[in-house]
């Protein structure tokens, strides 16, 4: 039956029906609802809910029930998504799937703790240090805070990988009338079908889609944030390094086919919006309301997953574009991805709002409504070795 939600609720929904049963966290603005939520609810269900001392504490803890085999999630804000950066590296390099929620709201520091933000776009791909895979989802609405919930305890689940859920104050404030699916299906592991002894938990056949074996179920498991071989132990043999490092990038190289997800609509237009979360309210409702004034038709491509940035995909999307339209709530952080999937010659104006106020379709109008600017000049390091723009007098 249909339900007046907030999306910080269905995505506390999403997760108790995609099988989570355990969350620790450290109650922040403006993700405290989840948290709530789950204070309330998981106890009813046989899981187990926790409030730590910190944000540090709620990811160690996170990781720890991951460990022992349970589907486990946390939800913060940005300063507390900072602290948890050395434990999402722990995740990564001990391959422990989870679920991170960042409800963001406007930095740094304390920033505007009651207002929103897209402003840790690039701190949750590159936030934890070292070279490493990372899986972000950005819903829109509340239907999809349930929905991209769901997906990411399937895809962490899969890949063995912790993913991240970037929703922002709008969203998670939000309310909506939804009717949510009772029932879910999501990817679970099985116990590994070998014999004890030859099982390995970092093995090739254990990378993605595997039997994965629990602490407390007879296999040997050695969990490490160091470089390890394929058993779990620490090495510092160079060949095996390497390995380690590639069998973690090859999570999302191998799966790139079905590792990504987005809509889009009208992109035989001339101009084309690219947008993510709450701003592409705004852009959904520029593009109509600049299509009934003029006539004229405007393309426009929702991320629904943002990273890992799907290159190829957009690349073929945007190849009939002129022009192309990035509205974000921060100061231009998912512009230069797009850039690098047109042509030279294709403007990509970024729309950028970051008071702590939503962008208006208002302002992204104006922006479609702009005379088109000249080509924006090729940076000097990707012209080919050995030029430089001062070599050819037309730059």
């Amino acid at each position: 039956m249909p339900q007046l939600l907030s999306g910080n609720e269905a995505c506390a929904i999403g997760a108790l029906r995609a099988g989570v049963r355990f969350f620790a966290g450290y109650p922040i603005t403006p993700s405290t609802e989840i948290a709530e939520y789950f204070a309330r609810e998981l106890p009813r269900l046989g899981g187990t809910y926790i409030q730590m001392e910190d944000e540090i504490g709620s990811i160690c803890c996170m990781n720890g029930a991951t460990a022992a085999g349970l589907k486990a999630m946390t939800a913060t804000s940005g300063p507390g998504f900072s602290l948890m950066q050395e434990g999402i590296g722990y995740s990564i390099m001990a391959e422990l799937p989870c679920i991170i929620v960042n409800v963001m709201r406007g930095g740094p520091a304390t920033g505007t703790p009651t207002r929103s933000s897209q402003g840790d776009l690039m701190q949750a791909r590159h936030g934890t240090h070292g070279d490493h895979p990372i899986i972000a989802l950005c819903p829109w609405s509340v239907r999809e805070c349930f929905d991209l919930t769901v997906e990411a305890v399937d895809v962490s689940e899969r890949l063995r990988l912790p993913v991240i859920l970037l929703m922002d104050e709008v969203v998670g404030h939000m309310r909506e009338t939804v009717e949510l699916p009772l029932r879910v299906e999501t990817w679970k592991p099985s116990n590994p079908r070998r014999p004890k002894e030859e099982y390995f938990h970092y093995g090739d056949e254990t990378n993605y889609d595997s039997d994965i074996a629990s602490f407390g179920e007879g296999f040997r498991v050695h969990l490490t944030g160091l470089v390890h071989r394929k058993d779990g132990l620490p090495t510092n043999d160079p060949e095996t390094i390497r390995w380690n490092m590639d069998r973690l990038r090859r999570k999302v190289d191998d799966n790139a086919s079905w590792l990504w997800d987005l809509t889009y609509e009208d992109l035989g237009a001339e101009t084309v919006i690219v947008c993510y979360g709450s701003s592409a309210r705004s852009a959904t409702e520029a593009k109509n309301l600049y299509q009934r004034k003029t006539g004229r038709s405007v393309g426009i491509i929702r991320l629904r997953m943002v990273w890992p940035f799907p290159q190829q995909r957009m690349v073929s999307l945007l190849r009939s574009a002129r022009r192309v339209i990035v509205p974000e709530m921060n100061m231009g952080q998912m512009n230069r991805s797009v850039e690098r999937a047109v042509s030279p010659d294709v403007p990509v104006i970024s729309v950028q709002r970051y008071d702590g106020e939503m962008l208006t379709p208002g302002e992204i109008v104006d922006a479609i409504g702009r005379e088109v600017p000249s080509a924006r000049p090729l940076p000097e390091e990707d012209l080919h070795p050995g030029f430089s723009i001062a070599d050819d007098e037309e730059f």
